[in-house]
């Protein structure tokens, strides 16, 4: 999943496409780490990288901040390409029968709910649950 290439928390190894996109996503990082550096001091103590260029903590914070941006981005279906997608897995049942995400991968709220109302935003919350387990 995407959260976790980000975070270089993906499980799926052994492909050399696989590898040249962690190689790319470490000097992504790197560049937001030196512009961090250079901008607040503090910033490099906070995001030292111990682990040879792969700035784990850094990554993390970035997804936390930016998750619903990319998804936004990912389903913004502007000229209509995602016209008739469905998300993996039903997710938008108000009563006990679910219904599929249909516009945009989104759920329209219909009635309220607890929470900060944002729930139609990201429809996965699997994050922090191990890959292994979802």
């Amino acid at each position: 999943d995407i959260g976790d290439i980000v975070r270089g928390k993906d499980l799926y190894r052994g492909n050399n496409k696989r590898d040249k996109l962690e190689k790319q996503l470490q000097k992504y990082f790197n560049n937001i780490y030196e512009n961090l550096v250079r901008e607040k001091s503090q910033a490099k103590d906070y995001y030292q990288d111990e682990n040879g260029g792969n700035f784990f903590k850094l990554r993390e914070d970035w997804w936390t901040a930016n998750r619903a941006t990319i998804w936004e981005a990912l389903t913004c279906d502007e000229d209509k390409k995602l016209a008739g997608a469905h998300y993996f897995r039903p997710t938008c049942g108000e009563s006990r029968s679910p219904s599929v995400a249909r516009d945009k991968c989104r759920c329209e709220k219909k009635r309220g709910t607890s929470g900060d109302g944002d729930v139609n935003i990201v429809p996965t919350y699997f994050d922090y649950v191990p890959q292994f387990l979802r």
